[in-house]
């Protein structure tokens, strides 16, 4: 794993740490490289409303947005699982939309990683080509 690969992992690491997830208990960090090389991080942040309730991935996403980052090259994401959690679905069409077929890696608490692409978790993908 590159330098950059591990900075990612680790702030999705130390991000997850901060998640809000007063009911599930299920706390997820993520964390996006821009295009520019720069990385935002994210965590899950719940709701009592559960449908308001935002992803770790979409929270990392939208920070780099708020920054001025309109692409990301690959993004990471942390659960404390046995098995390797993906993204879900409304995640993946943001990541598609930010990143298209980058690699996502994905972690856990004992540092298990994969990584995959999003051509993977996400076949036939609908983005704006489809609206022109």
């Amino acid at each position: 794993m590159d330098e950059t690969a591990e900075r990612l992992l680790s702030a999705a690491h130390e991000c997850r740490e901060r998640a809000f997830a007063p009911f599930s208990g299920f706390r997820v960090g993520a964390a996006v490289e821009a295009d520019d090389g720069s990385i935002f991080a994210g965590c899950n942040v719940e709701s009592a409303s559960y449908g308001l309730t935002m992803c770790a991935e979409r929270v990392a996403i939208f920070s780099a947005v708020a920054a001025g980052r309109k692409r990301i090259k690959r993004i990471s994401v942390v659960a404390e699982s046995d098995e390797l959690t993906a993204p879900c679905g409304a995640c993946r069409q943001v990541i598609w939309e930010f990143g298209g077929d980058i690699p996502v890696t994905l972690s856990n608490l004992n540092r298990k990683t994969e990584t995959i692409r999003m051509s993977e978790l996400l076949p036939k993908a609908f983005d704006s080509t489809y609206l022109k």
